[in-house]
């Protein structure tokens, strides 16, 4: 699904599959900003109420902002109160220097990969 926001020339990508039951991998690309967290909020709020474990695929992110971040820390909130395994899968340094510079790299669990994530 791709989601053009008509206020911006900015679009967000989002894919999700289900690659084994109880696991959803939401894959993000594009710019997540103050104009497509919410996008990227939607997907994350309907999907985190089914369970088991979420991966949040961001190796397609150019540019992850504040609002985006903050959809993260909702996500992680929302996932602990639901019992959801929230994974975070990052590995360009636009998504992982705003991580590491905001401490929830820490917070968050982060991996380099989707198999990573899963423990393959």
């Amino acid at each position: 699904m791709t989601v053009q926001d008509p206020r911006a020339d900015q679009t967000i990508e989002l894919s999700v599959g289900q690659p084994a039951p109880g696991v959803t991998v939401l894959a993000v690309s594009g710019e997540v900003d103050m104009v497509s967290a919410p996008t990227l909020r939607d997907a994350l709020v309907n999907g985190l109420g089914d369970g088991g474990t979420f991966v949040v695929d961001m190796t397609g992110v150019t540019f992850l902002g504040s609002a985006g971040l903050a959809v993260l820390v909702e996500a992680a909130r929302l996932a602990q109160k639901g019992g959801t395994a929230l994974k975070v899968v990052a590995k360009a340094r636009a998504v992982t220097r705003p991580l590491e510079a905001t401490g929830l790299g820490e917070v968050l669990s982060v991996s380099d990969s989707v198999d990573a994530a899963l423990g393959g």
